[in-house]
């Protein structure tokens, strides 16, 4: 079952699902590229950061979403829907970026070859991938969706997965290229009802949850949300609080001599 997103959902926390694109953005130290393309480009509003870093450069935004690619509206850029795993531009490009996007693709390791082969001599290849998916916030699901009566209806449902921080530099190094690779884990402090559960159903959880019948998503959600609840308690102000392990790989490709 082909899933979909809605990217008012999606950009509940800006602020947090941000600020890692920004710590990857800080170490991509390309000057005056022509070209610059951010593959999952989701609602736009990110990319809107690549045209402000870059005014003179063609900026591009693809996303698999048509719904995302329909709410994405930034002045200069140009933004299409497309499928990063056969997306080939007319020339490669002097920057490429893809903030959280590659961990919905199981093979995004064996990908890199493929992508980089996009990106122009001595230009510059940036990604950011969840790495915490041995916490609560997805495990809950994961054990949930496995029992019945939902695991008839959400045993092939797309669920996002990453390597570890070596696996990705090996990779690069492989490629010859200049690479660096780091994590990072954020702790977001939240506030609402239930905020994990909607953080959660925005992104990483939304496929399984779209992939239930609707006489058995209410008592998914309503398990999935005290055990959330359980996992991530609140203090006495309603503050929780969400760790949240990040990777970054910022390669940058061998000149031509």
């Amino acid at each position: 079952m082909a899933h979909t997103w809605d990217p008012d959902r999606y950009r509940m926390y800006d602020d947090e699902r941000g600020r890692p694109f920004l710590d990857l953005l800080a170490r991509v130290r390309a000057e005056t590229p022509r070209t610059v393309v951010d593959l999952g480009c989701g609602p736009g509003n990110l990319t809107a950061l690549l045209k402000q870093r870059w005014p003179d450069a063609d900026v591009r935004g693809i996303d698999s979403s048509s719904e995302m690619i329909e709410a994405a509206d930034v002045p200069g850029v140009a933004f299409e829907v497309g499928d990063l795993r056969r997306w080939t531009p007319d020339e490669p490009v002097d920057v490429l970026v893809s903030n959280a996007t590659l961990q919905w693709l199981p093979d995004h390791l064996e990908l890199l070859p493929r992508l980089l082969r996009r990106v122009a001599p001595g230009g510059w290849f940036a990604f950011q991938v969840p790495g915490n998916f041995g916490e609560p916030s997805h495990t809950i699901r994961t054990d949930l969706a496995a029992r019945a009566p939902y695991a008839a209806h959400t045993s092939t449902v797309a669920v996002p997965s990453s390597r570890e921080p070596v696996d990705y530099l090996r990779a690069l190094q492989v490629l010859g290229c200049e690479a660096d690779v780091w994590e990072t884990t954020y702790l977001h402090v939240l506030t609402g009802d239930d905020p994990v559960f909607t953080w959660v159903s925005g992104t990483g959880a939304a496929p399984t949850l779209q992939a239930l019948p609707d006489d058995l998503r209410a008592d998914f959600e309503k398990a999935f949300r005290e055990r959330l609840a359980e996992a991530y308690p609140a203090d006495s102000e309603g503050r929780v609080i969400l760790p949240f392990r990040r990777i970054f790989a910022v390669a940058r490709k061998e000149p031509t001599t």
